[in-house]
């Protein structure tokens, strides 16, 4: 255990040194910046560590996963993140833990949030997950909604009980006119936060860049990033 410590403790050490560095270089402040770590796949122990060594939010994506991990790190002063997409019938599962789902994509997904939440008396912090490699409404291959549904499904999300409005999330896109140019991409996302803000202010949240290219998201203007391999190695695989 003291050397899976030293291990996670390192990555962690080098993690916030690149956080560092890439907020000096974008001459932003180091606390505007969150790190969650991406902890799917990894056992509860190393959850417990992360908690030692100071993190305060890890992610999850998918539920059979985390729900159990969740109940077993309750004692734990943390903010459980769900980044994965979520199918309608693990919503009250989820809503049991999460503290913000990442991943809000469509409206039916909102209302059942929604309901969920009430059901629980929880508050549910929601990302609106943005599709930037999606057409002007289809929705992208790995979920999202497109830039143009934005706005109302951020109104569907501030006017549904429980819920609460927080900001955007996005995935760089592998294919389309943002394959390769992260930080165009993160840019672009930067550019609809502000939109978002107009008619959202507290929506203030951009959950941008992973253990690639965090340095891109940072640059952007990114208010999270969500880092999983850098921290915890290289994931075991599933069977």
């Amino acid at each position: 255990m003291t050397d899976r410590k030293d291990e996670i403790a390192g990555n962690l050490a080098a993690v916030e040194e690149r956080i560092g560095a890439a907020c000096a270089a974008a001459g932003r402040p180091r606390e505007e910046v969150t790190l969650i770590v991406v902890t799917k796949t990894y056992p509860a122990a190393d959850v417990r560590i992360l908690s030692e060594l100071g993190v305060r939010h890890v992610a999850e994506n998918r539920d059979q996963d985390a729900a159990p991990k969740a109940a077993e790190c309750s004692d734990l002063p943390l903010a459980w993140h769900f980044v994965g997409q979520l199918q309608t019938n693990k919503v009250r599962s989820v809503v049991g833990y999460a503290d913000v789902v990442q991943s809000v994509d469509r409206s039916r997904l909102v209302t059942t949030l929604s309901r969920e939440a009430v059901r629980a008396g929880r508050e549910v912090g929601c990302l609106i997950q943005v599709a930037l490699d999606a057409g002007e409404s289809a929705r992208g291959e790995r979920g999202g909604v497109a830039p143009g549904g934005i706005a109302e499904l951020a109104d569907l999300v501030a006017g549904s009980p429980g819920l609460r409005m927080d900001g955007l999330m996005t995935v760089a896109p592998l294919t389309g006119e943002y394959a390769g140019r992260e930080r165009a991409a993160f840019e672009r996302m930067m550019d609809l936060s502000t939109d978002l803000r107009r008619t959202h202010p507290a929506a203030t949240m951009v959950s941008a860049g992973m253990s690639a290219d965090l340095e891109q998201a940072v640059a952007a203007g990114a208010t999270h990033v969500r880092v999983g391999t850098a921290v915890l190695g290289v994931r075991p695989r599933l069977g």
